[in-house]
């Protein structure tokens, strides 16, 4: 079976006033359709930057893709011009970051921010955006998503905020998401409720998921196959 994605020999190094940091040095792993793989390391083993790489989404001019392949459904990621990148983020490939409360903007409502994608990627109008999204925010678990699809971010609570960050994720049906340590900012019961909702929706839709972690209770719980920064290789997880 041909991977959904995969990653040979990436580096990401970002050039700063002291030096060279060479934050993603090499990695390769690959995910399959439907899988769900686990990254796995100590906090600044460049992780994040791994996944944000996928996305094309490295703060430049100091952080660039100095070498390597991502290929993904056998197109070459690092090939593509910033338009069909742009249209591959949403659509085709999605990620959770980890502190929703940053990553959403604070001065557009919950349900544009979910509707967004699908007028750009689905050609839906406003009003079948925020449809759209009504219906997505009860998906991902939100009461009375008919009124809260019209509040911002900061009158959400901390597990609100990221069910919303899963529900823009979700929005266009991609093929795979990247949670990036999704439920760091939320307490050991919201974040037990936030993984089943995301294994769930994974399941649900045969999305393939990359989980970003240095918990290997939730590896263990949650991925097939472990990736581990340290020893450079898969493992099983179960």
């Amino acid at each position: 079976m041909v991977p959904l994605l995969e990653v040979r020999n990436l580096k990401t190094y970002f050039y700063t006033q002291d030096g060279v940091v060479k934050a993603v040095d090499g990695v390769s792993y690959d995910v399959n359709r439907g899988e769900t793989i686990a990254l796995v390391g100590e906090s600044g083993c460049g992780k994040t930057v791994s996944a944000l790489s996928i996305l094309r989404l490295v703060a430049e001019p100091a952080g660039k893709i100095i070498s390597g392949e991502m290929l993904f459904d056998g197109i070459d990621l690092l090939k593509l011009s910033k338009d069909d990148m742009r249209k591959m983020r949403g659509a085709k490939i999605s990620i959770i970051f980890q502190e929703p409360l940053t990553s959403l903007n604070p001065v557009l409502t919950i349900g544009r921010q979910i509707s967004e994608g699908m007028e750009f990627h689905k050609n839906m109008s406003i009003q079948e955006g925020m449809e759209e999204a009504t219906r997505l925010l009860k998906m991902v678990g939100i009461p009375h998503p008919e009124r809260r699809v019209y509040d911002f971010p900061h009158q959400f609570s901390g597990g609100m905020r990221q069910r919303a960050m899963i529900a823009i994720a979700i929005a266009c049906q991609p093929q795979l998401i990247i949670a990036d340590e999704p439920t760091t900012v939320v307490d050991v019961t919201i974040q037990a409720q936030l993984l089943e909702l995301i294994r769930n929706i994974t399941k649900e839709l045969d999305t393939s998921l990359i989980l970003i972690t240095h918990n290997l209770g939730i590896v263990a719980r949650y991925a097939q196959r472990v990736f581990c920064d340290v020893c450079r290789q898969h493992c099983r997880a179960r």
